[in-house]
């Protein structure tokens, strides 16, 4: 098994319902919910939030302060119109600009938002990454 992979990612979200909503407004659909977790299966892997306090308490650090923006998520697109679909459509479900999408100097288009827990996104196009037909991406040699 190799050990460069990840399998599930967990935001902590300080309402499960919010966030819910929030993310099955982008489209997202919830293939699994248990008391205080929603899991949405993406490619190969889970997205899953989490509120908070149990997030922290499932580490065993049960009143820890736990903080976001220090990583970005990101969704790759194969064109600019796509990316500026994309992000419309997470300012419409109550994501914060944080950097509307523009070209930037590694020769790509990129913007950021922040869902209603501050988690960063990053929408982009990398003409450097071609995507699968299914939206993968894997690193050319």
């Amino acid at each position: 098994m190799t050990p460069q992979r990840v399998t599930l990612i967990t935001l902590g979200v300080a309402d499960l319902a919010r966030s819910r909503a929030f993310y099955e407004a982008l489209g997202w659909v919830p293939a699994q919910t248990q008391e205080g977790v929603v899991f949405y299966q993406m490619q190969g892997a889970v997205l899953a939030l989490f509120g908070r306090d149990g997030l922290a308490a499932d580490q065993g650090r049960p009143g820890a302060g736990l903080g976001t923006g220090a990583i970005a998520l990101a969704q790759n697109f194969p064109t600019e119109a796509e990316v500026d679909a994309a992000f419309a459509a997470a300012l419409a479900a109550g994501a914060t600009v944080l950097k509307r999408p523009e070209k930037v100097f590694w020769g790509g288009y990129s913007g950021y938002y922040a869902d209603p827990d501050g988690h960063v996104w990053e929408l982009a196009v990398n003409p450097f990454w071609p995507l699968s037909p299914d939206g993968s991406l894997t690193l050319p040699a």
